[in-house]
């Protein structure tokens, strides 16, 4: 029996890595298919390929962190297909300007290798535009989809959300992305207040904390770094690799079915880096 037969997901980064493996997840079990992207090509892609497999897919180019713009998103979809009965929050800005990769081969080296201890100079080096750049689609884009969507599950008593939160929000293993990780701890915040506010109208509102996952910016990374540097960063999963985005989707189709009892919860497959 297929998990999600007939229900309606929006996946917003659905255009390539995690957002479109999760939507080909959905699409299997059942789903109808809203998919949100700001990349035209990547999004038409995502979309072409589903519909080839069979699924029924609005496709709508949207930046999530326009308020505006995410309405009229929601909107579309309600002419489409009746409602939303599931909001995948995947959409997000990740560290991987040359600045920010050689912040983070500091601060892995930094853990990996014996040195003298002294501060990484990373926050007091940020600039305004380091901070502020994380906010728009990472923290304001969650609320307002996570707004336009409680407004059609509400009334409907029913709907499942499932934001894609990170290990960055969880403590310190993003010391190299203060302000990645603030956002992230922010849809962490974010989740569980939301949780607690819609379960009356059973609604069930979860967050998966990702580890690494191999999807394109992790790809690039690895691609040029040194041989010490790919050492290091395994080095600090337990696990001694990477998660494959299959292996995130498929706790998103659970967490989007009616099988579980899970209420604000923060689930982290990650390899054991945070344990």
């Amino acid at each position: 029996m297929l998990k999600l037969k007939d229900k309606v997901a929006l996946i917003t980064g659905a255009g390539r890595g995690l957002g479109g493996v999760i939507a080909q997840a959905m699409a299997r079990e059942g789903a109808h298919l809203v998919l949100c992207d700001i990349d035209a090509q990547a999004l038409e892609h995502t979309r072409s390929t589903l519909e080839a497999e069979g699924a029924q897919c609005l496709a709508v180019r949207c930046d999530v962190s326009d308020s505006a713009a995410v309405d009229a998103m929601f909107e579309q979809a309600a002419e489409c297909f009746g409602t939303v009965d599931i909001l995948v929050n995947n959409a997000a800005i990740v560290p991987s300007s040359a600045q920010e990769t050689e912040r983070r081969n500091r601060h892995y080296a930094y853990v990996t290798t014996p040195m003298p201890r002294q501060s990484l100079g990373i926050v007091s080096s940020l600039t305004d535009q380091d901070w502020l750049k994380w906010w728009g689609v990472n923290m304001h884009g969650v609320f307002y989809c996570t707004r336009a969507a409680l407004r059609l599950m509400e009334p409907r008593r029913s709907g499942k959300i499932i934001n894609i939160a990170s290990v960055a929000g969880l403590g310190a293993a993003s010391v190299h992305s203060p302000g990645y990780a603030a956002a992230k701890a922010g849809v962490i915040s974010l989740t569980q207040t939301t949780a607690f506010d819609a379960a009356g109208a059973n609604i069930f509102v979860n967050a998966i904390a990702c580890g690494g996952v191999m999807t394109p910016p992790f790809e690039a990374y690895l691609a040029n770094a040194s041989e010490a540097e790919k050492r290091n960063l395994f080095q600090m999963v337990p696990l001694g690799r990477l998660g494959q985005p299959s292996e995130y989707a498929s706790l998103a189709v659970y967490l989007a079915s009616d099988e579980h009892y899970l209420v604000g919860q923060v689930i982290s497959p990650n390899g054991g880096y945070v344990i």
